[in-house]
């Protein structure tokens, strides 16, 4: 399986950048008087909060099991991945309340230099996103490409302050002054679905849902190849960090010996883990094959 060094790395670069764009996104918004920028700024925030999760969560998943924890700490990235979401979540929350309260009250239009601070961030975040993203999908790391995805919302907050703000500037003097306080709200919206969306795959991973039925069955086929395996009788799988870990239910030959069938169990499960790479461990559990009259053989 890949290294989880890849993900830290990815989540580190994302806290440098969220950092210097909080500094520059909130001081831009409370001088030119944006609120859209300041929400932006704030949801940057959060992005440095969820690098730092996601950076804590990748290294302690990358732990070897102990005696505290017999299967190991893989666990932590779906943890990480769930805190991700659920500051999403909060912050798509905060900023909403926020936006209809700068809304009810009337105030000044933005300045137009704020546009151009936007347009810099919308292009840095959108590049984040691309780059963590694939990061994400090679190391198979649902976390890593959570974090990705609160890049792309970053980006989307920015797009919606853009709008906003160039309404109101074009609307000229209070009119539409509202339409940036409109963007900040609309930002928040946009915010909460990623959380929504991030936040099921973690839950999954966390309640030990199976992986999806291709992954299966190409687990029970490289088991099947395997010489001396009559039938897959049995054939468990959950999301482990990035992997899966399998529990197999193989029959074999009632006739074969103890150390005969160790050694299919043994083959059976370096098979499984060679053909299908997202397998990080198996557990093989032989029994003696009974050819049943009205049930046809798996394998």
């Amino acid at each position: 399986m890949p290294s989880r060094a890849r993900g830290i790395r990815a989540a580190q670069t994302g806290l440098v950048v969220n950092a210097l764009l909080v500094v520059v996104k909130i001081t831009a918004g409370v001088l030119g008087n944006s609120y859209a920028l300041i929400a932006d700024g704030v949801e940057s925030t959060l992005d440095i909060f969820s690098s730092l999760i996601v950076w804590r969560g990748l290294a302690v998943a990358d732990r070897p099991a102990d005696e505290k924890y017999h299967f190991g700490y893989a666990k932590a990235e779906a943890v990480a991945s769930a805190s991700v979401a659920i500051m999403l979540l909060i912050a798509a929350l905060g900023i909403s309340i926020e936006a209809v309260r700068e809304i009810l009250i009337p105030h000044h239009v933005p300045a137009a230099y704020t546009l151009f601070v936007l347009v810099a961030v919308i292009a840095i975040k959108e590049t984040l996103f691309r780059t963590v993203l694939r990061v994400g999908a090679q190391l198979g790391s649902p976390v890593v490409q959570a974090d990705a995805w609160h890049h792309r919302s970053d980006a989307l907050t920015s797009a919606a302050a853009f709008v906003g703000i160039s309404l109101a500037l074009i609307g000229g003097g209070d009119r539409l002054a509202s339409a940036d306080d409109f963007a900040a709200l609309l930002a928040s919206a946009i915010i909460a679905w990623n959380g929504v969306r991030l936040l099921r795959p973690a839950i999954y991973d966390l309640m030990d849902r199976a992986p999806d039925p291709d992954v299966i069955e190409r687990v029970r086929l490289a088991a099947c190849g395997v010489p001396g395996v009559l039938e897959v009788e049995k054939l468990l799988a959950r999301r482990t960090g990035v992997g899966y870990y399998v529990v197999l239910h193989v029959q074999a030959a009632p006739d074969v010996s103890l150390i005969e069938a160790h050694r299919i169990g043994h083959e059976c499960k370096d098979e499984v883990m060679r053909a299908v790479p997202q397998v990080t461990d198996a557990f093989v559990h032989m029994e003696p094959h009974v050819e049943p009259f009205t049930k046809p053989r798996r394998c």
